[in-house]
């Protein structure tokens, strides 16, 4: 390869990494708003920031829930992403992502069960769905929701 073409590249490779993502930085308060932005883009980057805050984010449960309804998968992806890492403090997110393991896009269902087995004992109403999961046509579903399970026994301590 030609130096000159080299350090072109590098330039652009070291200027193109330069740019923070739209969630860096933000706070809860703000990545909320975001969520309710027209641009779906937009929206997932801001669940993918809640999520990013953890248990943290407890205040934009109402937003995420509503985010699990959105037309675009990637923002009920990222919404149910967001609700897993929130914990067992997102108890009342239970019965959104419960109706989330019927969607028709099999990452959501997936992210779904996920967030279900980190919330824990509180997902205790989702065992029967989870039960059904693991009949899912998709093999990571099947497998996210033993482990779903498992998660939700353990901390019970069953």
């Amino acid at each position: 390869m030609h130096w000159g073409r080299a350090v072109w590249w590098l330039l652009a490779l070291l200027l193109g990494c330069t740019r923070k993502p739209p969630y860096e930085g933000r706070s809860i308060a703000e990545l909320e708003r975001m969520l309710h932005a027209p641009d779906p883009a937009v929206q997932a980057q801001a669940a993918y920031g809640l999520s990013r805050h953890g248990a943290e984010a407890r205040s934009a449960l109402p937003a995420l829930t509503r985010a699990l309804r959105s037309s675009n998968t990637l923002v009920r992806q990222q919404a149910a992403l967001a609700l897993g890492e929130i914990g067992a403090e997102a108890e009342e997110a239970v019965p959104a992502l419960i109706e989330a393991l019927h969607d028709t896009e099999w990452a959501v269902r997936r992210q779904a069960v996920v967030a279900l087995g980190k919330i824990g004992p509180a997902a205790r109403a989702a065992e029967p769905e989870l039960l059904r999961c693991q009949h899912d046509a998709n093999p990571l579903v099947r497998k996210a929701a033993l482990q779903a399970q498992k998660q939700i026994k353990k901390a019970r301590g069953d």
